[in-house]
């Protein structure tokens, strides 16, 4: 099947399986970067190592009448920022790859909420593109569980895994699937995640601060330590009583620091100094 792809390393591993299935790439519709937490340069590299046109602009309907005019069957949606309307003219098949077990978590980024909601399982879907966000009918999901220590770079990782296996089931059987997509129904819409959300409460219980560093991970929870700022990505802690302000520097050594919470302390192990300047994370 000759297919473009709209997306970034993000789920670049969705490319990669349908061109290893036999499915024909004509063409890479991606976006800018920001190269700390956002990347392209693995799935441009591949679609510029097989000479396809790339585009790092919004699709239009202009593009789609030019994918039409190559012979293009399937666009597929995988971390791209971009609503695509009107696509049906040009097109049979419109799936994007969305990580939630839809219809729970649409929205920009729902993995940050997942962890902070203490969701006991989690799921990747396919769905038909529609006019509005993550709404359309489903062609296949993949759900899995998460533990009770998941972090956002696990939760991440199990979402990839998952959509690469839709990938394959899309790339054997997809006009089967798609005739057999279900109307997801009702939902729920999850906002872009907020600096408040992002924020460490070092007044909150251990279990509650060491939930809001391990639901950013990599991405980074945002804590103010006395009167610094910093961002941290990683940290353990201990439950004991004391008599120490919340959010109080109780000790340091080397860059390790450990901070007082309501009922506890916590280490923090792995963090960077607040840089102001173009916000950070997802």
């Amino acid at each position: 099947m000759r297919f473009a792809f709209a997306g970034i390393d993000f789920l670049g591993d969705v490319f990669e399986t349908l061109i290893a299935k036999g499915w024909e790439p004509v063409k890479l519709f991606s976006r800018p970067c920001d190269s700390v937490y956002d990347f392209n340069d693995v799935t441009v590299a591949r679609a510029r190592a097989l000479r396809l046109p790339i585009q790092m602009s919004r699709i239009l309907p202009a593009d789609l009448a030019g994918l039409k005019a190559m012979g293009c069957e399937a666009l597929v949606v995988a971390g791209y920022p971009w609503l695509i309307t009107r696509w049906e003219r040009h097109l049979p098949y419109a799936i994007n790859f969305h990580p939630s077990p839809l219809p729970i978590g649409r929205g920009p980024y729902p993995l940050f909420q997942a962890i902070l909601d203490r969701f006991p399982e989690w799921g990747m879907t396919a769905h038909v593109l529609e006019p509005a966000f993550d709404t359309g009918a489903i062609v296949a999901q993949k759900r899995f569980s998460l533990s009770g220590a998941e972090t956002h770079d696990t939760l991440l990782a199990k979402c990839q895994i998952a959509a690469k296996g839709i990938s394959l089931q899309l790339a054997d059987d997809l006009p089967r699937l798609w005739a057999e997509a279900r109307p997801q129904g009702l939902g729920t819409y999850w906002p872009r995640i907020t600096q408040a959300q992002r924020t460490v409460d070092w007044a909150g219980g251990i279990r509650d601060v060491l939930r809001t560093v391990r639901a950013f991970g990599s991405i980074e929870a945002f804590a103010q330590i006395d009167s610094r700022y910093v961002y941290v990505w990683e940290a353990t802690g201990w439950e004991e009583p004391h008599r120490y302000r919340p959010g109080t520097l109780v000790h340091k050594h080397r860059k390790h620091m450990v901070v007082a919470a309501r009922d506890g302390f916590i280490q923090v192990t792995g963090w960077s100094p607040y840089a102001p300047g173009p916000a950070r994370g997802k």
